[in-house]
C-alpha cells in the first residue's frame, strides 16, 4: 500500500528537480545566462530537502511493514537497497567525470541516500531519540562546514577538503540527520505503517502527474539529465 500524499510530495520535488536543471542546463551549456540569485541558491536546497525528509518517511513506513520478518532478512533488505541507489551514484560520478571534468560528482544526493538506507539500520526501531540524534548531527554537520581540512578522505562525511569544487555535495553531515528527522516524523505519523491522520485524495491530472512522478523518483532521476540535454542540443545548438 502506497501513500498517494508522499508520492504527490516526491513527484513535485521530482518536478522541481527538472525545473531547476533545465535552466541549469541552459547555463551550463551557454544557451542563456541568468545571475546567480538567492533564489537559485535556495531552490536546490529546498528539492534535496524535500527528497532526504521523505527518504526517512519511507524508511519508518517500510520497517513497520516488515517486523514480522528476521532482522537478517530485514538487514539483507536495506544493505540491497541501500548499495543500489549507491551504485546509480558511482555511475553519476562516473558519467560527469567523463562529460565535465572539473567539478564532476563525487558523493552527491544518491551516494548519500544509498548509504543513508545502510546506516539508518540501527535506527529504524526507535523515534523520538531519531529527533534529537537528526538535529545534533545536523549541527554537528553546519558546524563542520565552517573549516576547511588538508585531506579528502573523509569528504563524504563533512569534512571539506581545502581544495574542492563539485557541482553536487552532499556529504553524511548534516544530511543523514534529515533522513533521521524523517524517520520520526514518519513512526509518529505513520506508526505501524498506517496513517494516523484523514487526508482526501485529489484525483487532477496534475495529480495524476504528481504520482506517476514520484512513483518512478529514481528512474526519472537517473534519465531526466541525459534527455533534457539531448533535447537542448537539438533545438539549440545543431
Amino acid at each position: 500500500m502506497r501513500f498517494y500524499e508522499i508520492d504527490y510530495l516526491r513527484g513535485a520535488a521530482i518536478l522541481m528537480m527538472i525545473i531547476f536543471h533545465f535552466f541549469y542546463d541552459l547555463k551550463f551549456l551557454k544557451i542563456f545566462y541568468f545571475e546567480s540569485t538567492l533564489f537559485w541558491w535556495l531552490f536546490p536546497r529546498l528539492i534535496a530537502t524535500m527528497f532526504i525528509f521523505l527518504v526517512g518517511v519511507s524508511l519508518s513506513i517500510s520497517y513497520s511493514r516488515t517486523r514480522k520478518k528476521s532482522e537478517k532478512e530485514i538487514l539483507k533488505k536495506y544493505l540491497s537497497r541501500g548499495l543500489v541507489i549507491f551504485f546509480w551514484g558511482l555511475v553519476i560520478t562516473l558519467a560527469t567525470k567523463v562529460l565535465i571534468g572539473e567539478g564532476f560528482i563525487i558523493f552527491g544526493i544518491l551516494h548519500l541516500i544509498g548509504l543513508s538506507i545502510i546506516l539508518a539500520y540501527p535506527f529504524l526501531r526507535y523515534r523520538t531519540l531519531n529527533l534529537y540524534i537528526g538535529t545534533g548531527l545536523i549541527f554537528l554537520g553546519w558546524y563542520l562546514a565552517t573549516f576547511r581540512f588538508p585531506f579528502s578522505s573523509l569528504l563524504w562525511l563533512g569534512f571539506v577538503p581545502s581544495v574542492f569544487y563539485t557541482i553536487d555535495y552532499f556529504p553524511l553531515l548534516p544530511w543523514f540527520g534529515l533522513v533521521l528527522i524523517g524517520m520520526f516524523f514518519g513512526n509518529t505519523l505513520y506508526p505501524q505503517g498506517k496513517r494516523s491522520f484523514n487526508v482526501r485524495e485529489i484525483k487532477t491530472p496534475v495529480t495524476d502527474l504528481l504520482g506517476l512522478l514520484g512513483r518512478n523518483s529514481l528512474k526519472i532521476y537517473i534519465i531526466h539529465q541525459p534527455v533534457l540535454i539531448a533535447i537542448l542540443a537539438v533545438l539549440f545548438l545543431l
